[in-house]
């Protein structure tokens, strides 16, 4: 298990952790939340081995195999499939071994080699890199593709299935949904839960915390608390906590009111001096309760629209695409007042790459619209061609009288210039644009600058030296100083921490206006949209129901997907065992009389039937075996979620583990009959 016995960890003069303890068990999921800048990420360095700590004793078992995921970008031309096949380094160094021995023809050193990288699952390892590459929304024509081809969001994507691709005990990922999209994420949730490991995972989506972990850790004001269950038990647990820590705090300020009104009374009286001096010693021994620090909240709202033009858009048998030789210039958000743009593929200087086409929607005053689809399919496009920063390929599109729109680039720098301050983006956003009823003199912006947290020497920091969270909340500020009326939000939740998520969503929910929002957190898609549109096979249509049914498709689809891989790449062995008989039967197809073939051809379904029926069966107990461990693992995950004594934690998490790797099991055995079934009756 990793123990931390009070200890403290700095960050040159500034304390982080002020003699903290905490036991992490083995087969634990850990979700370690807290305040940007309150130590999380030194933590993980601790934990990586990167950082020491200033005092205490902080240990993890010796013999544990710890992954991360690589922070750096990575410069290679290898495949993506080889470079993912690297992060499992044993299997790098085995090769190595198997290699050398065959250029030394040393035949026992050889046939040690195929042994041992056998043991290490040399059969089926770049099936199951493959099959983290697909998961993370990769395509299988990108399988094999130089990884410098891809772009940095998705090397980091590769970078992330490398961590997973390595063997560990202990798991350390610090953000890993900031480029994933929603079906990356859902496949990612899936996989975490069968992990067998130690998992420890930092992140600012409240949904994925929930599915994924049954621990959390709460940094706070130099101190680190243990919470059992997921983050909304840590929220209930946390304000039951700061309750029963404000209820006790009052107590013992009344009595110790009460004790000092004694003393100041009797404290020059000789009869009761006596018992003033005792109260002035219990006075001086009680042990002070801290009060109830409420931390700043960040809060915004979006000014009321202007105008509410109905419809505020309608889309004509729209084309949207890209001019690879045409880069559009960064925008800060404008807003013009054009009522019709028609763009013809035509006029392009070079023939233009079509994402979607045949697109007629309108989108209406008030409409809440979430944008649904894989990576890739077009959301992006769709929202960057709305928001005029890319020219449509034809068709056409009308906006409504007074159009103001408010845009969100899934890139912050899209919107923003990496060399001037907040300051400058103001004044040049209210010099060139100007909103209805705002005030574009210095002192003014500083102080609505100053409500998104930009204070002091912040409002004249370079943009480019800013983090993502900053840069976030400054693209919010300028688009609520714009007055828009219609939102076009892509990703802007990727650097947000939880706090300024939960303003963004309340902000959201009062605005009056029209917002469409592509977003892979869950949770902000669930609070403020109420229909959705699909994104994908070249279109965009209405999604026909909610988001969990849309949850259930992509794990349908990532189930379809992982049961091809596995029975592309196992099938030519299955094949060979399947291809004997089916040959036989081939050789003996049916001939003569009508009747005399139809009893023939009787006979060779009896006969499939009976080699498919033991396979059946075996299918039938796996499924229900892995109903009964589902069930099993949710009362396991729920009872940790309740306070319980370090004991009953360890017996549940040993247990939840075991079950988790029960259930791996059964999953790959059961993968293994689907496809032996489904080539079976192919050949059958």
């Amino acid at each position: 298990m990793i123990t931390l016995r009070n200890v403290n960890l700095r960050r040159g003069a500034k304390v982080l952790l002020d003699g903290v303890s905490v036991t992490i068990n083995p087969g634990e999921k850990v979700g370690l939340v807290g305040r940007n800048g309150a130590g999380k990420s030194t933590l993980f360095a601790l934990l990586s081995g990167k950082l020491h700590e200033d005092a205490g004793e902080f240990s993890v078992p010796a013999q544990w195999r710890q992954a991360e995921v690589a922070q750096n970008m990575p410069e290679t031309s290898e495949p993506a499939t080889a470079f993912v096949l690297d992060g499992d380094a044993r299997l790098v160094q085995l090769r190595a071994v198997l290699a050398q021995a065959e250029d030394s023809g040393d035949g026992f050193a050889i046939a040690h080699a195929h042994a041992d990288l056998a043991d290490a699952g040399e059969h089926d390892a770049a099936s199951r890199a493959q099959s983290l590459i697909l998961g993370l929304g990769f395509t299988v024509a990108q399988l094999h593709m130089p990884v410098s081809d891809f772009s940095g969001g998705w090397r980091m994507r590769l970078q992330l299935a490398r961590a997973l691709m390595a063997p560990s005990d202990l798991l350390l990922l610090d953000e890993p949904t900031n480029h994933l999209d929603l079906d990356a994420l859902v496949w990612l949730e899936g996989w975490l839960k069968r992990y067998a490991g130690t998992l420890i995972v930092i992140s600012h989506d409240r949904e994925f915390l929930d599915a994924v972990t049954n621990v959390t850790l709460h940094i706070d004001r130099q101190g680190l608390t243990r919470y059992g269950g997921n983050y909304s038990a840590f929220e209930m647990l946390r304000v039951q906590q700061l309750e029963h820590q404000q209820s006790a705090f009052s107590r013992q300020q009344d009595k110790m009111a009460h004790l000092q009104k004694f003393i100041d009374r009797f404290k020059a009286k000789a009869s009761k001096a006596k018992q003033a001096q005792s109260r002035v010693k219990a006075l001086e021994r009680m042990e002070r309760i801290a009060p109830v620090l409420a931390d700043a909240e960040f809060t915004f709202e979006f000014k009321e629209p202007a105008n509410l033009p109905n419809p505020m858009l309608a889309i004509s048998d729209g084309v949207f695409g890209y001019q690879p030789a045409v880069r559009p210039e960064p925008v800060e958000g404008s807003v013009s007042t054009s009522s019709t743009r028609t763009e013809s593929a035509a006029s392009a200087p070079t023939e233009p790459t079509v994402i979607l086409r045949n697109v007629s929607r309108s989108v209406l005053a008030g409409q809440r619209i979430g944008i649904l689809g894989a990576n890739g399919q077009g959301k992006s496009t769709l929202v960057k061609t709305i928001a005029r920063t890319m020219p449509a390929l034809g068709g056409q599109l009308t906006e409504g009288k007074g159009l103001a729109i408010g845009y969100f680039a899934q890139q912050e720098l899209d919107v923003l210039r990496v060399q001037d301050t907040p300051l400058e983006h103001m004044i040049r956003l209210a010099r060139e644009l100007g909103a209805p009823g705002q005030s574009s003199r210095e002192q003014d912006l500083r102080s609505f600058l100053g409500q998104f947290l930009f204070t002091g020497d912040m409002v004249a920091q370079a943009v480019g030296t800013m983090s993502g969270g900053e840069k976030a909340r400054l693209v919010l500020a300028m688009i609520v100083w714009q007055r828009p009326n219609l939102l076009l939000l892509d990703e802007p939740t990727n650097h947000l921490d939880l706090a300024t998520r939960e303003a963004l969503s309340m902000a959201l929910n009062e605005f009056e206006g029209t917002v469409m929002l592509v977003s892979h957190d869950r949770a902000l898609l669930r609070a403020v949209c109420d229909e959705f549109w699909m994104v994908g096979r070249g279109g965009v249509q209405p999604f026909d129901g909610d988001l969990d049914d849309y949850q259930r498709y992509l794990l349908d689809e990532a189930k379809r997907m992982r049961e091809e891989l596995s029975a592309s790449t196992s099938r030519a062995g299955r094949t060979a065992q399947a291809a004997a008989p089916a040959v036989s039967e081939a050789q003996q197809q049916p001939r003569g009389s009508p009747q005399e073939q139809r009893k023939q051809q009787a006979l060779l379904r009896q006969q499939l039937a009976a080699r498919l029926k033991p396979m059946k069966s075996e299918l039938e107990r796996a499924e229900k075996r892995m109903a009964l461990l589902e069930e099993e693992k949710r009362a396991v995950e729920t009872r940790l979620a309740a306070p319980l004594p370090p004991q009953e934690v360890a017996d549940a998490g040993r247990r939840l583990k075991a079950v988790g790797d029960e259930l791996a099991k059964l999953e790959e055995r059961w993968l293994e009959l689907s496809a032996q079934l489904e080539s079976a009756q192919a050949t059958g």
